[in-house]
């Protein structure tokens, strides 16, 4: 996900971001820590299981089962997909590659991701109404506190989806000419204040009075506008992890590249939702769009696409969509067969299925690919 080697803070971002270049335009390092890595699958991507599927489990349960994890963890972890981005994307693993010791970076970043989330998340609670920490990590705070469970969602989920839109589909550009810590820490500003406009412009929000939360009006539900962003970033993930930005990346003017990306995208996206919507509730969209980008990053970001027969390579691509699509499958039916099992009260079933796939495996994926650099069962990768 990221160039190889160890990156100084200050030192500039390649033009456009690894995933999406073709392999012929990549220099010669980064091409050939590639096919070590593919080489090595599929026992590295099993290997990497080992670490993703027991944090999966604690993210998914942890705090004192699936409904309180949902409640708690599930806005901590939704408001840290920023941060890991900014870390996985823009920063090289920076401030981690400070340190010498390799295994240590992994889990400074782990950290300072983490204080970012949770300052992040506070962020959030305050301009949904107000800051009250019991809000934040209680999972029954009771009248007249603030609970971030699900009224600040929609900021959070509408801010990583700009995140990728703007660092995947827009390519960074034309931040990427800047120093790398302050491109990220931009990057970052841009997506919440894109996250910001749709909320005050577009959310209708109508609390309990007992919460505390502010009201407004808006065209669109948070639960609506919930099943829109993550279907675009269904169209991310499709497009931008399991296809690398193919067949985007093969146009070489810049101008039109960005231009037809981001317009398939969103607009492939936003058909996909309103399609969907007329049949299917926000809720189950929501959920079968996780499970989708759930698998989409075990399939292409943990196996890197490498389960699969040597046939012509668009036929391997719509192999790899076939393989996503079928992982999805499962894992939706999975989570929910066993949502069904458990009481949740005042929750949906579907709101622990996207909690599982969303906050505790593609958050799982993601922090140890691209974070960890699949540490410790890749110590000769950069």
């Amino acid at each position: 996900m990221a160039a190889p080697g160890e990156v100084s803070a200050a030192a500039a971002l390649p033009e456009r971001p690894v995933i999406s270049t073709p392999t012929s335009e990549l220099k010669p390092a980064v091409r050939a820590a590639q096919q070590r890595s593919v080489a090595r699958q599929p026992w590295l991507g099993l290997a990497g299981l080992l670490f993703v599927v027991p944090i999966a489990v604690a993210l998914a349960f942890a705090l004192d089962g699936p409904v309180r994890s949902v409640v708690v963890i599930g806005p901590l972890v939704t408001f840290s997909l920023v941060p890991v981005a900014v870390v996985a994307f823009w920063w090289n693993d920076w401030p981690g590659t400070a340190l010498a010791p390799r295994w240590l970076s992994g889990w400074l970043n782990t950290l300072f991701i983490v204080a970012f989330g949770v300052g992040l998340t506070f962020l959030g609670q305050l301009i949904a109404g107000g800051v009250d920490p019991r809000g934040v990590f209680d999972p029954n705070p009771g009248p007249g506190q603030l609970p971030t469970f699900p009224a600040t969602l929609p900021i959070a989920g509408t801010a990583f989806t700009a995140m990728l839109q703007f660092t995947l589909v827009n390519e960074g550009w034309p931040l990427r000419k800047l120093p790398r810590v302050p491109a990220g820490l931009l990057a970052a500003a841009v997506a919440w204040g894109a996250a910001l406009l749709v909320y005050y412009f577009v959310v209708d929000v109508h609390p309990p009075p007992s919460t505390g939360l502010h009201s407004q009006t808006g065209p669109m539900s948070g639960a609506a506008l919930g099943a829109l962003t993550v279907t675009i970033g269904a169209w991310q993930t499709w497009l931008y992890v399991t296809w690398r930005g193919w067949p985007f990346n093969l146009i070489k003017r810049r101008w039109l590249r960005l231009l037809v990306a981001n317009g398939t995208v969103i607009l492939g996206g936003w058909a996909t939702y309103t399609l969907i919507h007329l049949a299917v509730s926000p809720g189950k969209i929501i959920a079968g769009a996780a499970a989708f980008i759930a698998a989409g990053l075990v399939v292409s970001m943990l196996f890197e696409n490498a389960v699969r027969p040597h046939i012509t390579a668009v036929m391997d691509k719509w192999l790899s969509v076939l393989t996503v699509s079928a992982l999805a499958t499962a894992l939706y039916v999975v989570l929910t067969a066993y949502a069904r099992t458990v009481d949740f009260g005042r929750l949906e079933p579907s709101e622990f299925v996207v909690h599982g796939s969303l906050n505790a495996v593609a958050f799982s994926v993601i922090t140890h690919v691209a974070v960890g650099r699949r540490w410790p069962f890749a110590r000769d990768l950069p």
